[in-house]
This record gives C-alpha cells, structure tokens and sequence, in this order.
C-alpha cells in the first residue's frame, strides 16, 4: 500500500479531483442545454417562475387551463404567492383571470395573498356612471371646467346614489377626511370603509385626465391611512383615483412601483349620456325624493 504523501498517490488524487470537476461543470452546462431546448421560445414566458413552482402546480395548470396567457399568468400567481394546489384549482375554478376586472391596479402584487386581491379586483369596476351629475346645471360645457370641490359636494349630498354605484358593501366615512401626521395634514376627497374586504378605501377625486402625480399623492394617503387611522384588525387601506379619463395601458405601467393597493377608474357624468338615456333619467327632484 503506497504511503498518501507520495507522488504517485498525489497525482492520482489530482486527477480524480479534476475529473469530478469536469463532471460537475459538464453536468451543469447539459442542465442549462436542456433547459435552453425545453423551454418554449414564447414572448413574455415567465422563466424563472415557471422553475420556481413544482411538477403538481404545472400538471393543474396544464389540465384546466387552455391558453398561454391563462397559464402565464398562474405561474406567475402560484410564484409570486406561493400558492398551494388546493388554492390554484380554487383560482382557475373561479376564473379570476378573466373576473380581474378591467381597473388598472396592482393589487395581485400589494395585497397579502392571492384570494383577498381577486376579491379586491372584483369589488371595483373600471367606470362608474355618476348620472346624478349634470354639468349644464354649474353652468359649464365640460367636466373639466367644474372645480373639483363642488362635484364632491355633489357627490356627499347624493351619497346613497353614489354608494349604490360603487357597490352595497360600502359604507361612507367622510369627504375632505384630515389626518393630522409627523406635523403635516393630510386630506382625502372621500373615505369609506369595505365591509366585504374589511379594508378602508380612499378614493381621490379628480374633474380631469389622469396624471401620475395622483399615483404619489394617493400612496401617501393610503401610508398614513395604515399607519394611524386603520384598526388592527382591518385589511390594508385600498386606493382608487377617480378621474373623467384615463389611458388603462400608462396607469397600469405608471401604478406597478407604488407600494400601496392603487387602482385608476373613470366616470361618465348625466352630460356624457346619450340624450335618449339623459331623458330616461328622473329629474334631480325626483332623485332626492328617492333617495
């Protein structure tokens, strides 16, 4: 038996080391060679995700889902959400690919999980017809030219009507809400809390086009909302910029680096309406007496 220290026993040793090595790097490079060959050469394939969920989640994805877009976007889901099976199939039984709802948001992404951020997509519509306004009545051609003030007021004093539109689960908490925070004052048009979400929901009213500025002034709101008004108990504060127009493809670019659940709706206002419908309506007398 030859001593270990000797020269010929070293050298041996080098080599098998070195094979190993060569091994280790070939087996490396296949892995990556098949991975190139495997993967299919799609636009937008999300590749590091789709390695991050395991053979069971695909296996789902594969059996209930028929386009690649779908299955794009539950692997990014399972991924970034960590989801178990049971909450995929759940998922792709409700559909919430297609029930997203057409608001721009980021919510999948800023709320906890998964499940609360489908039922915070479908809590929210992407236009709201506020009927009870008519610009003729401020004496002005447009929308644009009425100060934003004075459509909110419109708003308080039709605030069933207005509840209505946005949905039952809403309750209202106030309009020009201040919170006063690190010596600064803070002010939200209007304020409401979700029942079904448990999450308080301020939403920023503008008379005019979406502007990114809204985005930062909203997270803001939304920052000190958490952090001084909302209870332990309740969901984060969700964040809607009401506006008469927006371009849905910039907002959902503009909103994705904000830290805060954000979505951007329009509004059509009584004005807006085809004349067959404006008559249709009850005049405003009528809708206070309604409401």
């Amino acid at each position: 038996m030859l001593d270990t220290n000797s020269a010929v026993t070293t050298a041996e040793l080098q080599f098998i080391d070195d094979e190993s090595r060569n091994v280790s790097i070939d087996r490396e490079n296949d892995s990556e060679e098949i991975q190139q060959l495997q993967l299919p050469n799609f636009k937008d394939f999300p590749v590091e995700e789709f390695f991050k969920i395991g053979f069971t989640h695909h296996t789902a994805i594969l059996s209930q889902v028929k386009t690649l877009q779908e299955r794009y976007f539950y692997i990014r889901l399972c991924a970034n959400e960590f989801l178990k099976v049971d909450t995929l199939k759940k998922l792709m039984k409700e559909d919430i690919y297609h029930n997203q709802g057409s608001l721009p948001n980021n919510f999948i992404e800023k709320l906890p999980s998964a499940e609360f951020a489908r039922r915070a997509i479908l809590a929210f519509k992407d236009e709201y017809t506020l009927d009870f306004i008519n610009v003729e009545e401020f004496g002005a051609r447009d929308i644009e030219d009425v100060d934003e003030r004075i459509v909110e007021n419109k708003i308080v004093h039709n605030i069933k009507n207005f509840i209505m539109t946005f949905g039952r689960d809403f309750t209202f908490v106030g309009n020009q809400f201040r919170i006063e925070a690190l010596g600064h004052t803070h002010i939200i048009d209007l304020l409401f809390f979700n029942r079904e979400l448990s999450s308080l929901v301020a939403i920023e009213l503008k008379t005019g086009p979406f502007k990114t500025a809204y985005l930062g002034q909203l997270n803001i709101y939304l920052r000190v909302l958490d952090d001084f008004v909302r209870k332990p108990n309740e969901n984060p504060s969700i964040g809607i910029v009401l506006c008469k127009s927006a371009d849905k493809a910039y907002v959902e670019y503009a909103v994705r680096d904000y830290d805060k659940p954000m979505g951007v709706a329009i509004y059509k206002t009584a004005t807006d309406m085809p004349e067959r419908l404006r008559k249709a309506l009850p005049d405003m007398e009528e809708l206070k007496k309604l409401l």
